[in-house]
């Protein structure tokens, strides 16, 4: 074997260790093309790759983008279904939220795709607790007790949400933090498989995601677009590189290295030029902003932002 055949080895090597890796203390330990209409009369609560959205209707912003797998209109689709309430997160479109996220990460080639393999397992974790809940008749929430806006007494914020069909204990994140809590499944000194904890590492990368996308839209008054390569690294820096080990910062940023062109992204998501392309992504951003920053809240209210 010739020295760029062990090289070559070498760095997929590096990069499949990097897809296991990935979210360790944010992508974890060891790292369809139709869309499915939002049913608000489905009975079933379980977390499928579908959203249910209660009583709203969400109407597409974006238009289709034929011959793409990923598709912008149906990631905002899910995004704008998954705020609940004043402060709550509905998990069935923030999981089908996270699907759309996983074909686009996935479009961007296999060293990039590596990562949404992790992030699917994440997915699927809360999927699988969700499923196992409702098999289980003591894991349904009392209603006098359910609340998606159930915060820590220090918050001083008011329950006003009457229970609604959904009683669900993962039917949403508000409700999930709850019934986890009550359970003592959530350990705050040492890793359990919780749905909390794997929130959390689907939470950091969604900060990740978002930042890349807000530079990716970012039209300079002068001089040339920066190379998506580079925003992608550096939005990395600046969220997840904070909870990940020396070695596995390495192997990100190697991974970065195959970034498609800025052409590509156009292509994506079918726009011709840098402006469309802003318009398109700041939807994007603004509709991930909201789901964020109330999961945020929800987490820290709950001193859950450094679950080990």
């Amino acid at each position: 074997m010739g020295v760029k055949s062990k090289a070559a080895v070498a760095i997929v090597v590096l990069l499949l260790f990097l897809g296991s890796l990935w979210l360790q203390g944010g992508l974890d330990y060891h790292w369809d093309a139709c869309l499915k209409a939002y049913n608000q009369h489905n009975t079933h609560h379980q977390l499928h790759n579908s959203s249910v959205v209660d009583g709203a209707e969400v109407t597409q912003v974006l238009e289709g983008c034929p011959g793409q797998t990923f598709q912008v209109s149906r990631l905002v689709f899910h995004l704008l279904a998954a705020p609940a309430y004043t402060s709550d997160v509905l998990l069935q479109p923030y999981l089908s939220s996270w699907d759309e996220l996983v074909r686009f990460m996935e479009a961007l080639g296999p060293m990039v795709g590596l990562i949404s393999k992790e992030i699917e397992s994440k997915t699927s974790v809360i999927r699988q607790l969700a499923l196992l809940a409702e098999k289980n008749p003591e894991a349904e929430l009392d209603s006098d007790v359910l609340s998606v806006n159930t915060v820590s007494p220090e918050a001083g914020t008011e329950n006003n949400v009457k229970p609604t069909q959904h009683t669900g204990p993962y039917h949403s994140v508000r409700s999930m933090i709850w019934v986890e809590l009550n359970r003592g499944v959530v350990d705050f000194n040492h890793h359990t498989d919780s749905g909390c904890r794997t929130l959390l590492r689907l939470h950091r990368a969604l900060l990740w995601l978002k930042l890349f996308l807000e530079k990716l839209a970012e039209t300079p008054v002068a001089g040339r677009l920066r190379n998506p390569s580079e925003l992608c690294r550096e939005a990395y820096q600046s969220t997840l590189a904070n909870h990940h080990t020396w070695f596995v910062r390495r192997a990100a940023e190697l991974a970065f290295i195959a970034m498609p062109e800025r052409a590509f992204f156009f292509r994506l998501v079918c726009v011709q030029n840098q402006e469309e392309l802003s318009t398109v992504l700041n939807k994007v951003v603004q509709a991930i902003g909201e789901v964020y920053d109330r999961t945020q809240k929800a987490l820290e209210e709950n001193g859950m932002l450094d679950l080990p």
